[in-house]
């Protein structure tokens, strides 16, 4: 395989955060696939690393109690598949998935050292379906009807944000390199603003895959922030505002 050279965009991306304004009124956080199918270690199907999943999980809620206490909606995706007599998980019906499944190697799979069980995977009823609980409070808005990498793809998460009067989506969650990019793709086709915060991001593919996804996000997508970066845009909106207030 030929070996190629990460370019450095440093300074074009640090340019474009110095760009970024936020306006808090119009942000909304899309958590990605929260659950325990990919977090919880214990009971995962297709689980990131334990590592991973603690860092993800401490750094998420951090996140969602200072979205919450600015009134930032929160809007958590669930993959949920159906299981189908004759087919199995709805999972199967996509011929990359069946020959995944198939790898019994660990050595071969694609989530190199851990399990990946597709066709068990987040099940209709299971545990694995649930949101991390530390994560969800009363008040979030919960779609959990998600079958695709993508979250707009089959769900009114859309008309959600629409509803919401949001212009800037704000996406963590599991798989930086799938799910996180593919959910970025569709809110920058369909025009959002596109905020990915790294702290609250991981892949179980590895981290070559999830350092791919935020080069590529922030690169040709969206702002890659961290948490404390994401906090300094809205208190600078806040304290915008304020003076804006102050001064008619």
């Amino acid at each position: 395989m030929k070996t190629v050279e990460m370019v450095d965009r440093s300074a074009m991306i640090n340019q474009m955060k110095s760009m970024l304004a936020i306006d808090p009124a119009r942000t909304a956080i899309v958590a990605v696939d929260m659950h325990r199918g990919h977090l919880d270690p214990e009971v995962a199907t297709m689980p990131c690393s334990r590592e991973d999943s603690e860092r993800v999980v401490r750094d998420a809620g951090e996140l969602l109690r200072f979205a919450r206490a600015r009134q930032i909606p929160v809007i958590h995706v669930v993959l949920v598949y159906r299981n189908i007599p004759g087919i199995g998980s709805e999972a199967n019906a996509r011929p990359f998935y069946q020959c995944v499944s198939r790898i019994k190697d660990e050595t071969n799979r694609s989530t190199p050292g851990r399990k990946a069980l597709m066709m068990e995977h987040n099940i209709e009823g299971s545990v694995q379906t649930q949101i991390i609980p530390q994560l969800y409070e009363k008040g979030d808005f919960v779609i959990n009807n998600k079958k695709r990498q993508d979250c707009f793809m089959g769900t009114d998460l859309e008309i959600l944000l629409h509803t919401l009067n949001v212009d800037t989506t704000v996406i963590i969650g599991i798989n930086t390199n799938t799910c996180v990019l593919s959910t970025a793709y569709t809110a920058n086709n369909k025009d959002y603003k596109v905020i990915v915060v790294s702290d609250c991001v991981a892949s179980m593919y590895g981290e070559d895959l999830h350092f791919f996804a935020l080069q590529n996000i922030s690169r040709c997508l969206g702002w890659v922030l961290t948490i404390d970066e994401f906090k300094e845009k809205v208190m600078a909106a806040r304290t915008g505002a304020k003076e804006a207030t102050c001064n008619v």
